[in-house]
């Protein structure tokens, strides 16, 4: 039951702090998609698509236009599709006319982004994950709304260092093909350990295989929000600064909740779950740097900030699973750089390191997220960073991310404009020094002992 004041505070965060949904996210299964060729293959894929998902976007603005909540994207997650061509692909060119047909049937529908051009190989590749791929940096660049995203680790199976040494490689070539515009096919790409199968957010968004035929998902937002709340408050107690965190994710996620069923009633589709992140963009006020900035720290970076992060991100996740039946995804707080002026405005300034944003990442809910580097970084030193990124994923049972955009072209002191929620970013230093012998190495880093818990 939603009460009146409920409603008045809903619409005061809609009005004066950047409160939106962030978006509604349709997870397609298209295990029945397989045909007798790639061609076969590609209409089953589009039928299925624009069929389940033309009123996706119809209904997502009509839910805005009744409630008043902004909805900002409207986005579809798809079955690995390395496991849908994996009997059909051949060749990385086969897997291209799939990420063209997913394209077709994105735009047709209106989506922003269409996920799931994406593999899981946390433990060893198929030749039907390796093809994938490899056409990951053609796939990227030939297509519009297309994500990719590959799954090199987990907390049960160790860390797949063959994939990790392909992945830096792969990256190197998507930037590249690209470089006209940036090198923006990087931010369409993101590796992950221990990813979810419910995630909404892209670029990391796929419909996992214990999901069911289709589903919603809802991503809430709510930095700004965060951040007005935080700031009525300073000076008191941790008590009074955690309480009114957790009472401000309760309301955040409540919004995302109506929002979920509301879709779920519309379209004849189950709910699935709401992610409770809060995810910034690069409005002003719109933060989570800003948020640490009201806990306490100077700026993003500064001795503290990892303590306030992890403050932030709990007490997050406290209040926002009381307001919903299903939370899952990430759920807790972003830090892509990128998307998030505060965090631009503390890079620039030289208080965030890619080193510091690594030890942030241990506590909030992904990780290297959206992050500008020298596009001459070495391919073993980009697969060096992803490397370290899964071994904290691995270690401490969470989700982790990296989503790094070596720009071809540009060095530490330029800055490359991506537009819309991507943002821009300054180019970041890498550290200089070199790990080729750790990369060389073939085979995969064992999970650790305390995985073992059958």
């Amino acid at each position: 039951m939603i009460t009146l004041n409920e409603v008045l505070e809903t619409n005061e965060m809609i009005s004066r702090m950047n409160l939106d949904v962030r978006t509604i996210t349709m997870g397609i299964s298209l295990l029945d998609c397989v045909g007798s060729d790639v061609a076969e293959t590609c209409e089953k894929i589009y039928t299925k698509i624009t069929t389940s998902a033309k009123d996706l976007v119809k209904t997502g603005k009509s839910i805005t236009e009744m409630y008043g909540i902004p909805i900002v994207h409207k986005r579809i997650s798809v079955t690995p599709i390395a496991l849908v061509g994996g009997s059909v692909c051949k060749t990385p060119e086969d897997f291209v006319e799939i990420a063209k047909t997913l394209n077709r049937a994105g735009l047709d529908v209106g989506v922003n982004f269409l996920g799931g051009y994406s593999a899981l190989v946390s433990k060893h590749m198929t030749t039907a994950d390796e093809l994938l791929i490899r056409s990951i940096p053609r796939a990227l660049a030939e297509t519009d709304v297309v994500c990719s995203s590959v799954n090199l680790g987990s907390t049960k199976t160790g860390i797949n260092m063959d994939a990790v040494r392909l992945m830096g490689e792969i990256i190197k070539e998507a930037a590249e093909y690209t470089k006209a515009k940036d090198s923006i096919g990087c931010a369409k790409l993101v590796v992950f350990c221990n990813a979810p199968d419910d995630n909404p957010f892209m670029a990391g968004a796929f419909h996992g295989v214990t999901e069911g035929d289709c589903v919603i998902n809802v991503g809430v937002s709510g930095p700004g929000v965060m951040r007005s709340v935080l700031s009525e408050i300073r000076g008191e107690s941790f008590e009074v600064l955690c309480e009114t965190i957790k009472k401000t994710a309760f309301k955040i996620t409540r919004v995302g909740q109506l929002v979920a069923k509301e879709a779920s009633r519309r379209l004849g589709v189950p709910f699935g779950i709401v992610d409770l992140s809060l995810a910034p963009t690069p409005a002003i006020g719109d933060s989570v740097a800003d948020i640490l900035q009201e806990i306490g720290v100077d700026m993003a970076g500064a001795p503290g900030t990892t303590a306030a992060l992890a403050l932030l991100n709990d007490q997050v996740k406290k209040g926002g699973i009381m307001a919903s039946s299903y939370v899952g995804g990430l759920s807790g707080a972003f830090i892509p750089v990128s998307e998030d002026q505060g965090m631009i405005d503390a890079a620039k300034a030289g208080s965030l390191s890619i080193e510091k944003l690594e030890a942030m990442t241990c506590v909030c809910s992904v990780g290297l997220d959206m992050i500008a580097i020298p596009g001459d970084t070495k391919a073993t030193t980009i697969s060096g960073i992803i490397a370290d990124e899964m071994a904290i994923g691995m270690i401490n049972q969470k989700t982790t991310a990296v989503r790094v955009i070596p720009v071809v072209g540009k060095g530490v002191g330029d800055t490359v404009e991506f537009g819309g929620l991507l943002g821009s970013a300054p180019i970041m230093a890498v550290n200089p020094y070199g790990c080729d012998a750790l990369i060389s190495r073939t085979g995969r880093i064992p999970a650790p002992v305390h995985s073992f818990k059958n």
